[in-house]
């Protein structure tokens, strides 16, 4: 099964905020809406408010759009 692409994925983000929400509980909504479902702005976020590593950020936002794309 294929990532979707980025296009994909901003013009879906909207439907996908509250799931990000629950997810990642530190972050607000708004920024979850401000990353625009972009994987690099969506894992510096996580990144910096969890105190992850890059590798992690990354690998938990490609989990996640891996999981709404199903």
């Amino acid at each position: 099964m294929s990532m979707p692409s980025s296009d994909e994925l901003k013009g879906k983000w909207k439907q996908h905020v509250g799931a990000a929400k629950i997810a990642w509980g530190k972050l607000t909504e708004d920024e979850i809406l401000q990353s625009e479902g972009q994987q690099q702005k969506l894992a510096g976020l996580l990144q910096e408010r969890y105190a992850i590593t890059r590798d992690e950020a990354e690998k938990q936002v490609e989990d996640f759009i891996h999981k709404r794309k199903g």
